[in-house]
């Protein structure tokens, strides 16, 4: 047995795909179901109940998990405390990331990392909100970037930036003479905005709610640019982060307008799984991200010293 195996299969456990836990450790298919089947003639017994339309272990199967978990966990720390007593800031750190974050947020942070660990690899994955959590929660990723994050006990919540969110229209629609506008204007105006499963657009409709404003939905997209590029062509007016509109507003195609009021912010986090060992690179790109000059420490690195 090796610890390979040990992360493969936990891998496996906690994906539920056979296919998710071999893309993850760059193998194939097969070779997963060889392990798993290599790792029950190790141990003489029946490791995943196979008599089940989906993934189930057998009471063997959750016995070697846990445990196997406990000494993965204790060999990741031991490797993060050697790396630092060595100062070596090296390694992989693997984001997945919504679009806005990623493509308007992140670019400045990523530079002076860069600069400052060149050795260190950073893997970014654009994806949908409930993707970044799938993403963290089933490891396949160190680190998630999200918008209006969710509170869940399997994560680690850091918030890192809040983001104002503006009103953005095209530079020949009346409101864009406005240098602000209250929320009850714009009762009945034609709207572009996220799909509705989407954490901005969720946040965007309660203010409406509460103010009791009524709009014209006439289109959803799944991402900031498609929005704006509506907005573009004059299809409806929108609200967007102010930090993912301020190309086009250099470039006049779209105004900017400011809402008055105290509700239009849009606060973003760093998320990670509870209890994972973060290396120092990870945690030396958190505190780039937070703007802290010490090392970011998990509740699990505090609670082990």
């Amino acid at each position: 047995m090796h610890i390979e195996n040990l992360k493969i299969f936990s891998d496996l456990v906690e994906s539920e795909s056979f296919s998710r836990a071999a893309k993850m450790n760059g193998i194939t298919q097969s070779a997963v179901s060889q392990q798993l089947k290599a790792m029950e003639k190790h141990f003489n017994a029946l490791i995943v109940d196979r008599s089940q339309k989906r993934f189930r272990l057998t009471r063997e199967g959750t016995k070697l998990y846990a445990s196997g978990k406990d000494i993965l966990h204790r060999y990741e720390k031991l490797c993060s405390e050697l790396l630092e007593m060595k100062k070596i800031i090296s390694g992989t750190v693997h984001i997945s990331t919504i679009y806005s974050i990623g493509l308007h947020e992140l670019p400045p942070y990523m530079k002076m990392f860069m600069q400052a660990y060149p050795s260190v690899n950073v893997r970014v994955e654009y994806r949908r909100s409930n993707l970044v959590y799938e993403d963290i929660l089933h490891n396949s990723v160190d680190l998630g970037l999200v918008a209006f994050p969710s509170k869940m006990r399997q994560l680690e919540v850091i918030p890192f930036h809040v983001d104002r969110l503006v009103l953005i229209c095209n530079p020949d629609h009346p409101l864009s003479r406005k240098k602000e506008v209250r929320i009850e204007e714009l009762a009945g105006q034609k709207f572009v905005t996220f799909d509705p499963d989407i954490p901005t657009r969720k946040a965007i409709d309660q203010i409406f709610r509460e103010a009791k404003v009524e709009i014209d939905l006439i289109m959803e997209f799944d991402n900031v640019e498609t929005v704006k590029r509506a907005v573009e062509i004059d299809a409806g007016i929108a609200i967007l982060p102010e930090n993912t509109v301020k190309q086009e507003v250099k470039q006049g195609l779209i105004n900017a307008i400011a809402l008055k009021g105290n509700k239009f912010s849009r606060p973003l986090a760093i998320i990670h799984r509870k209890g994972r060992v973060l290396t120092p690179a990870m945690r030396k790109f958190i505190a780039n991200l937070t703007g802290k000059k010490s090392e970011y420490k998990s509740s699990a690195a505090s609670a082990g010293k």
